[in-house]
């Protein structure tokens, strides 16, 4: 009978999203955390699927000087296990998660920790857009030419259909996915351990061409030039690394012990890229690989190692779409993370509000709807173009990664005197933060011109709209701070302890925190309806957001922090002479949950009436409407459809 009573709406949204989930269920954070084996899935998919065109970047860098590779192959296994461990000391000492945003906020201030959310918030966009057109690029090109035609239709849905898997929860969204990322670890262990192991007799010779072509190198080039060459490719790699923050960054879906946990993540993480990547530059070395018209590199490397055969075509096949595929996985990264940095900008005011909030099943929604359309529209405005995405991409996600070098490296020589392992960490983050800006400059040198004024265009843009955000949140909060001057009220009353009286006139106020707000509300009845009311009786709905899951248990601390600040209402009004009384829920959508409260005061007063304060303005708008909820409005309709009388009290703050 209760499904039956449900609306339309809400039952297509059990079917394709599931059903809202509990918060009184003992296991719902074992539900909704990952272990460390399907946050390397979840998280480290985007980081392992950069080795399908970062390495084959760098090494198309080199020209004619392939001897350089051995080279390239070292500094990227050492520079995936430097930033590597630099954000393994990220997750031991920020353990709340949030990666590079509260990592440049806490070490180098509001304004870095804003261009460094920014940036990151960026690159989740263009890491779904990027990913998602070039898995469709690898799928597309085992199909005739007529069918690109539709190629970005398909995009299209590929990401509305991550969304809808994001929504449901991005573990069981992962679980999904899984069967692509094993697939792709299977096709390239062989890839790699055949393309090694089955040409070492060529070590020899590639040995002699290593020696031929330094000879050559240092003649045509010289030292100076050959460095700069190596830099270049090296710098033009820098794909590579993309993605190895995201573990940093997600901490919060990991299960206890998070640090631990993400810390074996990040291990899994890094051997599996730093392995993958360097193991492709030794076998294209090997086998001699030169690029070819229309292929990429590692489709030619499969094709070499696995032979012309029928079971080395159905290998090579099933390695190239499992790298298509596995780019699709990689867009977890940006919907996981992305989200949640969203929400850590917004409960520092960078962002509007609501991003912080969570879906009935546990998920950031808004977040996830936002990196879905932006995705979309950069797709249309690239008109699927992976070489367009690519150029916007390589940018921000080392200004992200020297920010947090930085911070970090300020970190431990702030805390050299108390923390007896800063000489061991600032090492490593120094050289890391001398590699990322290395790599940083080279790339927005080379590709500014390209596409890359671009990115700073649009990062700047997030950061100004930040900005105007924030000023407007701190203008208001100087506003309601005025009113917590009624907070300590001169009180001369014995306090009332008569239970309140069910056949007594009764106000039902809605509070939200023990506040200036809440106690003017209060003040707002008693001196507008006089002698009125009786009894009052505080209704508050915890909600339950992202800043909430920083603790493991976040159901008992919010539980104990509301009943303490209601406790602090009901006190205040038995001071001022009324009986007084408390109910209180928790529920990630404030409004229903507010509604059956209010229904179930009515039946044991029916004597009652509701009051909701709402902040107004001098001049309202949009803009307003988008920064502060709609809440009390929202409550009093669905209350007066009800029959229940319900005021709302303006709270008027003059900016």
């Amino acid at each position: 009978m209760e499904d039956e009573s449900k609306p339309l709406r809400e039952k297509v949204s059990d079917i394709i999203i599931g059903k809202p989930r509990s918060l009184r269920d003992p296991s719902l954070f074992k539900k909704l955390s990952l272990i460390p084996l399907l946050a390397w899935i979840g998280l480290g998919a985007d980081g392992l699927s950069s080795s399908s065109y970062g390495p084959q970047e760098a090494f198309l860098t080199l020209g004619s000087h392939t001897y350089l590779a051995i080279f390239l192959a070292m500094a990227t296994a050492l520079t995936v296990f430097i930033i590597s461990y630099a954000y393994s000391r990220i997750i031991e000492y920020f353990p709340t998660g949030g990666g590079g945003y509260i990592v440049a906020s806490h070490t180098l201030g509001e304004k870095a920790g804003l261009v460094s959310g920014s940036a990151l918030l960026v690159d989740y966009i263009l890491t779904v857009a990027v990913s998602i057109v070039s898995c469709m690029d690898s799928i597309f090109s085992f199909l005739p030419l007529s069918y690109q035609d539709y190629k970005i239709w398909f995009e299209i849905l590929a990401i509305i259909f991550l969304v809808i898997l994001n929504l449901r929860g991005v573990r069981e969204s992962v679980i999904i996915l899984s069967p692509i990322f094993i697939l792709f670890l299977i096709t390239h262990i062989l890839l790699i351990g055949s393309g090694i192991f089955r040409h070492l007799d060529n070590i020899p010779q590639v040995y002699s061409h290593l020696q031929s072509g330094f000879s050559t190198g240092l003649s045509v080039l010289g030292r100076t030039g050959m460095f700069l060459l190596f830099l270049k490719a090296f710098s033009m790699g820098g794909g590579t690394y993309t993605g190895i923050e995201a573990v940093s960054n997600g901490l919060q879906i990991l299960r206890e012990p998070r640090v631990e946990n993400g810390k074996k993540t990040m291990l899994y993480m890094a051997t599996s890229l730093a392995i993958t990547a360097g193991g492709l530059y030794l076998c294209y070395l090997l086998l001699n690989i030169s690029p070819e018209h229309g292929k990429t590199l590692n489709a030619i490397l499969a094709s070499a190692t696995f032979g012309p055969s029928r079971l080395g075509t159905i290998l090579s096949i099933l390695t190239i779409f499992s790298e298509g595929a596995l780019l699709l996985v990689a867009c977890q990264t940006g919907f996981a993370d992305g989200p949640r940095v969203m929400a850590n900008m917004a409960l520092d005011y960078w962002l509007p509000r609501r991003f912080a909030s969570l879906s009935d099943r546990f998920t950031t929604q808004n977040g996830i709807l936002i990196i879905g359309a932006s995705s979309i529209l950069l797709i249309l405005y690239s008109r699927g173009h992976l070489s367009t995405l690519v150029v916007m991409y390589s940018i921000n996600v080392f200004l992200t990664f020297s920010l947090s070098e930085l911070g970090m490296s300020k970190f431990f020589i702030t805390h050299r005197k108390t923390d007896p392992n800063w000489k061991k960490h600032l090492p490593v983050h120094l050289i890391g933060l001398v590699l990322c800006l290395t790599i940083l400059t080279i790339t927005i040198t080379e590709k500014f011109m390209l596409g890359g004024w671009l990115t700073l265009v649009i990062t700047l843009a997030v950061i100004s709209l930040c900005f105007l955000i924030r000023s407007h949140y701190l203008k208001v909060r100087k506003g309601v701070r005025s009113l917590d001057e009624l907070l300590s009220l001169p009180l001369s009353h014995e306090p009332n302890l008569d239970p309140p009286d069910p056949k007594a006139m009764t106000a039902i106020l809605l509070v939200n925190g023990y506040n200036g707000f809440g106690v003017h509300s209060l003040l707002s009845i008693i001196r507008n309806f006089p002698g009125l009311y009786k009894n009052f009786v505080f209704i508050a709905v915890a909600e339950v957001d992202v800043s909430a899951f920083k603790d493991s248990n976040p159901v008992i601390h919010l539980e104990n922090e509301t009943r303490n600040w209601l406790e602090k209402y009901v006190n205040l009004a038995r001071r001022l002479g009324f009986s007084a009384a408390y109910y209180y829920d928790m529920n990630t959508d404030v409004v229903p949950a507010a509604i059956s409260l209010v229904e179930k005061v009515m039946k044991q007063f029916p004597r009652s009436t509701v009051f909701l304060g709402q902040l107004v303005f001098r001049q309202t708008g949009l803009v307003r409407r988008l920064l502060h909820n709609q809440t009390a409005f929202s409550i009093q309709e669905e209350l007066h459809w009800k029959g229940i009388p319900a005021i709302i009290l303006p709270i008027r703050i003059n900016i």
